[in-house]
């Protein structure tokens, strides 16, 4: 089986522990930078090359796409999608994860609590905004951004008013959310594969920091989910369409909250925190989607 690993650095923890695990279990196992990948469109379908070497061979592909260069690497994805090579996860998925409003809004459209959030480009909406969120403090967030980048809190409304105006004339769109105060610097880290929710871990902010991204300085504990939390988690990762999935939870006065959906989680905090094999279990789930499309194209599809 040959299983390829789309990512800048191989050197990155995620990527690094993945392949290690890939190796452990006898699999081919490589790391490609998307960037360094072309797919030629043609009449018919698309192939795809990286130097002179047509990747169509591959298995199965571990997309692990961050924020930069996100378009060229989920067309890369949907090219692989195209050629009928299975995915973790599929492009339309990953699309959807990237936006942070149209994540929220598959989730909202779903019934799925989320906290109070606005978009909006008119300075004299600002009020109303902030009316529909509960007021300052609140949470601005730019549609796109990963491991706690561009995401801001404004303790008054001159402050919201005048973020937004900077990002505005940057062309950035600006998500505006309820500050959930009883939440400040606390959330839960779920990690679902498969729609199973294997993982969890509470992650405290450092002093000093709202955000309590791993990246940023943050420190996770093992916890051991509610149902209703994991029924939760596993059903945010299936509305946005992700078989591997980290979905970010917040604890509010009023009931869990689904705070956002990520496609390509880091884990480092995660395995640290809980001690499981996070990596051995995506390569795990990998092999079976490959399994099962094999199985899939002998017998045709069910009726």
């Amino acid at each position: 089986m040959k299983l390829m690993i789309l990512s800048r650095k191989g050197s990155l923890y995620s990527t690094r522990r993945l392949r290690e695990s890939a190796k452990l279990s006898g699999l081919d196992c490589r790391v490609v930078d998307p960037l360094a990948c072309s797919i030629l469109v043609e009449a018919g379908g698309a192939r795809i090359f990286k130097g002179g070497t047509d990747l169509k061979s591959v298995d199965a592909v571990i997309p692990r796409v961050g924020v930069y260069a996100a378009r060229h690497g989920i067309a890369l994805i949907r090219a692989f999608n195209d050629l009928g090579i299975p995915t973790l996860n599929p492009w339309h998925a990953i699309e959807c994860a990237k936006d942070k409003l149209a994540c929220l809004q598959a989730l909202a459209r779903a019934g799925l609590p989320v906290p109070t959030t606005v978009i909006t480009r008119s300075p004299k909406d600002i009020p109303r905004a902030l009316d529909a969120i509960g007021g300052a403090p609140a949470i601005l967030k730019l549609v796109r951004g990963t491991q706690g980048t561009g995401v801001m809190v404004a303790d008054s409304p001159q402050a919201v008013r005048s973020t937004t105006d900077a990002l505005w004339s940057l062309g950035e769109d600006v998500l505006l959310q309820r500050f959930i105060t009883e939440s400040r610097g606390r959330d839960l880290r779920v990690l679902v594969i498969g729609g199973t929710a294997v993982a969890a871990m509470r992650r405290h902010a450092c002093e000093g920091e709202f955000r309590s991204n791993i990246h940023r300085g943050g420190v996770g504990e093992a916890v051991t989910l509610s149902r209703a939390l994991e029924r939760l988690a596993v059903q945010a990762a299936r509305v946005v369409g992700l078989e591997v999935a980290g979905v970010d939870l917040l604890e509010s006065n009023d009931g869990p909250l689904v705070l956002e959906v990520n496609s390509s989680p880091g884990f480092q905090g995660l395995e640290e925190a809980t001690g499981i094999d996070i990596a051995g279990a995506i390569v795990e789930h990998a092999v079976k989607a490959v399994g099962e499309r094999k199985k899939l194209c002998v017998s045709g599809p069910s009726r």
